[in-house]
Parts: C-alpha cells; sequence; structure tokens
C-alpha cells in the first residue's frame, strides 16, 4: 500500500481496532468510546474487509486476537502515537483559559498523601480544567496506561507498556504511626509485641516490612488490613495499634493531629515513587504542564540527590 491508498482507511477504524485489543469486548470497547454496540461491531466488519483476516476469535466472554491482529498491533500502536504527538505539537496550551480533562491514576497513599497540594496548584493556575483520579497500583497500572484510561500516573511501578514513560519523583522511606501516649520512641521488642494495621489494597496481611524483620528473625502481628489511609489515625486513636506508612503519608496524618510519627526501630529499604506517562502524550503541551506540576508537588528533590 502507498501513501495514496491511505485515504481509503479511516483513521477512527484504527482507533475502534486498539480498543478492541485492550478491551477484548464489543461491550467494554463501545462504552471506553462512547460509541454503540452497533457502531461498534460494524467498525469491526470493516476492519476484517480492510485486513482481510477475522482478528478476534470469541472465546467463552472474551475475544481473543489472531496471530494477524498481534502483527498488525505491533506495528499500528507506535503509529497511533506518532500521529498523536505530531497532532498535539500543533496545539499551544493555556493553563488559565483551558478547560481541558485530566486523567490521573494515583495510589492510595499518593491521593492521600500528596495530592492536596497539587490540587490547590492546579486550581490556582488552570480553575477550569477537570481532573479525573483514578484509583491504581503497580499491578493495574499498565492497563490503565495502555488503554488510555488515564495519561499520568503516579505511584510505585514495575512492568509498564513498552511505550510508557517512567521517572523518579522521589525516594521515600516508611515511617511508624502511633497513637498513644506512651513516651520515647519504640522499642524493637515493642514494635513487635505491639498490634499493627496494614494498609493493603489487595487484603493482604504482609507487607515489605515483614521481610525486613524476618532478616533479623523477627516478626510481627497485623491485626487491621484496610484499603486504603484514609480514617487510620482515627482508628489508631485510644489504641496500642501501630501502623507503617511512607513518610508523605506520615506527614499529611501527623498533620491533622492525633497520632504521631516515628523512625521505625529497625533498618528499612527505600523505595522510589514513580512518574509514568503514555508515550503518545510525551510532547503534548498539555500534559507537559500537568507532568511538570505533578513534579513540583508531589517530588522531593531532595530525595533525590
Amino acid at each position: 500500500m502507498n501513501r495514496n491508498d491511505l485515504r481509503r482507511v479511516d483513521l477512527n477504524l484504527l482507533i475502534v481496532f486498539e480498543t478492541l485489543m485492550y478491551e477484548r469486548s464489543v461491550t467494554r470497547a463501545a462504552e471506553k468510546l462512547f460509541l454503540g454496540q452497533p457502531a461498534i461491531s460494524a467498525a469491526l466488519s470493516r476492519l476484517r474487509t480492510l485486513f482481510d483476516d477475522p482478528l478476534f476469535v470469541r472465546t467463552g466472554r472474551s475475544m481473543e486476537p489472531t496471530a494477524r491482529a498481534m502483527e498488525i498491533t505491533a506495528l499500528l500502536s507506535p503509529a497511533l502515537d506518532s500521529i498523536s504527538t505530531a497532532v498535539s505539537r500543533a496545539a499551544d496550551f493555556h493553563p488559565e483559559s483551558s478547560n481541558a480533562v485530566f486523567r490521573i491514576g494515583l495510589s492510595d497513599d499518593v491521593e492521600f498523601g500528596l495530592l492536596p497540594p497539587l490540587i490547590k496548584r492546579l486550581r490556582a493556575e488552570a480553575p477550569g480544567v477537570v481532573l479525573v483520579i483514578r484509583r491504581t497500583n503497580y499491578l493495574l497500572m499498565p492497563a490503565l496506561l495502555a488503554s488510555g484510561e488515564i495519561s499520568v500516573g503516579v505511584s510505585y511501578t514495575e512492568d509498564l507498556p513498552a511505550n510508557a514513560k517512567r521517572k523518579v519523583l522521589r525516594r521515600s522511606k516508611a515511617q511508624l504511626l502511633r497513637a498513644d501516649s506512651t513516651p520515647g520512641n519504640i522499642s524493637l521488642d515493642d514494635f513487635c509485641t505491639r498490634p499493627h494495621a496494614l494498609v493493603s489494597f489487595s487484603g493482604d496481611l504482609n507487607g515489605f516490612i515483614d521481610e525486613e524483620l524476618e532478616k533479623v528473625g523477627r516478626t510481627r502481628r497485623v491485626v487491621l488490613a484496610l484499603p486504603q489511609f484514609q480514617g487510620l489515625a482515627t482508628l489508631l486513636t485510644g489504641t496500642n495499634i501501630l501502623a507503617t506508612v511512607p513518610d508523605y503519608t506520615a506527614a499529611a496524618l501527623t498533620a491533622a493531629g492525633g497520632v504521631r510519627a516515628e523512625d521505625l526501630p529497625i533498618p528499612s529499604r527505600s523505595f522510589e515513587l514513580h512518574m509514568v506517562w503514555r508515550g503518545a502524550q510525551d510532547n503534548d503541551p498539555a500534559e507537559r504542564w500537568l507532568r511538570s506540576r505533578i513534579q513540583m508537588f508531589c517530588g522531593d528533590p531532595d530525595s533525590l540527590n
């Protein structure tokens, strides 16, 4: 196919194809693209004619891509990224007059500890923009980025889509949170004896601190697992329960009163908090502005020296 032949290709069809690859469902693709299911089905029929291949084969409730569909995706995704970048470079961004919608993925600790000052800054500079915050973690982040449900995310991350970008925002240490009135810092013996609360997205009763304790032959007892940091300080009040939280979350919790933070009685590793974003929007002026504000108000330059 030469470039003149591209005139018969509807770019919207390629967007539908990419969405079907991520969603593996006509229903979900329709919801994502704000189209009716008949429109998606019609687009799929045209795609099958265009590529002379079934593209998707139904297996139970899912649609599995054919080998040809996988081949097309490998070539198409970078091309769509390049088109998106070329178009976005042509548009200026003026935050004071913009009504753009930004979709941001945040882990719970970041949402609780770092989002408030970021919102204040964004509202001051761009009062017309809309923020859509999605709860994520290192397991959910790749799919949310790949599908375009978020354009940028802040969390601890591991594997990411091939075209995603990543930057270290800060290196953080864990701190001990407590609400009791016993003077002095907690000893290691007290730390292992006292009951613990754990914020766990998946409901696990073990965290990284248990790995550190195992290195010195010690254990702790978790009596409370929560899905989020909101309300943690209130739950600790009037009890001898301890909690281990990121330092930036500890700062937000202690600022509200009722709890205090201190260093752990055991050495623990630092961990990196990442900002990640879609490669297709690397040079988008609006997204670059947003990432600069995230860097400014969620990052910690002192921890990156």
